[in-house]
């Protein structure tokens, strides 16, 4: 009779969860497996009086926040109407829902999954799975698999509330349906990279806070650099400019313009405006079939207006300007110049791409850490 050793030196009989799980591999799948961590991970959140309490309160926070918004514009629609100016307010009651919406799940997200890897090894639970039939990847990935179908009934709590901004009009069905695909990619990814911080770090706090500072820095920081770095790509080109040559000496306004050529600096935002893509805020806006010309826009739309400021980003300015004042309400509207027109590429892709990139790496991470046998673990880590 043959045998094998344990992590421990002691014997483990040929046939054992020891051979077996060494010859699955660590990225061994199986649907039995996701699903047995997956129901497991799941039960315990339902039992959770905390989770529920939470979900109970994002409900109420939702729904205020859509009452309010609804009740506001409409008083602001009554105002507009007695004026006789009909202003729409559906598409701003919908932006507004929806971007509050994702504002929190951004911060309820990471904590659904920051302590699911950390908090199961500093229970003892961890080992214990471990050495069952169950490979990393199916621990980690049925523990995400749970973490995101929780993240999704915060998500699918909010839908009649989506729902009622919809029917308020300005957006179409099509909009809604971009709109949960794009919120529940968002979620997930959020979940993934808590997930991995959470098999780094000892305290799911810790994994929470390291959470949070990589959306914020997709989110917030990316932009902001996106508008320190003009400086470093606006160069001094040469730019057509129909310009005026006289000046009417009574209105200062012009009476006649022809083209000049000027060297003005140039901001060639279309050189970074991947910093942008990344957004979660950009990826739900540009991800919906709206209009990209705010021009066109019979509504005010805050995920429209994101949209059109993202895919101008992408557009270079190009080299004539109209400079040719003949109005008070601005330049010479029949003046002989090229417009530019705002691209209709799309920025979603590239930003989807790097979140996913971002989640992977988190799976990978967490999927690495649990392999048997573990390497170096941080001092105080807790095995069994």
């Amino acid at each position: 009779m043959t045998g094998t050793t344990t992590d421990a030196g002691g014997p483990a009989p040929a046939g054992t969860t020891a051979d077996t799980g060494a010859e699955r591999g660590t990225w061994s799948l199986s649907w039995h497996g996701l699903r047995t961590v997956t129901r497991l991970e799941l039960r315990q959140r339902v039992r959770s009086t905390r989770w529920k309490l939470a979900l109970v309160l994002w409900v109420v926070v939702v729904g205020l926040i859509t009452g309010l918004t609804t009740w506001a514009l409409a008083v602001e629609a009554r105002e507009y109407s007695y004026s006789g100016q009909g202003e729409p307010y559906g598409g701003m009651i919908y932006s507004i829902v929806v971007c509050f919406v994702l504002f929190l799940g951004l911060l309820v997200a990471p904590t659904l999954s920051s302590g699911a890897i950390n908090g199961d090894r500093n229970a003892g639970t961890l080992a214990t799975l471990q050495v069952t039939l169950l490979s990393p990847a199916e621990i980690v990935l049925g523990k995400l698999a749970a973490s995101w179908f929780a993240a999704l009934a915060f998500l699918a709590a909010s839908v009649p509330f989506i729902l009622w901004a919809l029917l308020a009009g300005g957006v179409t069905a099509l909009a809604l349906v971009g709109t949960l695909l794009m919120l529940a990619v968002v979620l997930g990814v959020v979940c993934a990279i808590g997930l991995g911080f959470s098999a780094i770090v000892t305290k799911p706090s810790a994994a929470a806070v390291l959470t949070y500072l990589t959306i914020g820095t997709v989110t917030v920081v990316l932009p902001i650099l996106f508008g320190l770095l003009a400086p470093l790509t606006t160069t001094d080109d040469e730019v057509r400019v129909w310009t005026q040559t006289s000046f009417d000496p009574e209105t200062g306004l012009a009476e006649e313009c022809e083209w000049q050529t000027h060297v003005l600096p140039v901001w060639h935002h279309e050189r970074t405006w991947w910093m942008l893509a990344p957004n979660p805020f950009v990826l739900v806006a540009d991800a919906q079939p709206l209009t990209a010309d705010p021009d066109e826009m019979d509504d005010v739309n805050l995920l429209a207006m994101l949209q059109y400021g993202v895919r101008y980003a992408m557009t270079d300015e190009g080299a004539e300007r109209n400079e040719c004042w003949t109005g008070h309400g601005g330049p010479d509207p029949d003046a002989p110049v090229e417009e530019t027109e705002v691209t209709d590429r799309m920025a979603w892709p590239w930003g989807l791409g790097f979140n996913l990139l971002l989640g992977g790496a988190g799976v990978a991470v967490a999927v690495n850490r649990l392999r048997i046998p573990t390497g170096d673990l941080p001092r105080g880590t807790r095995v069994a």
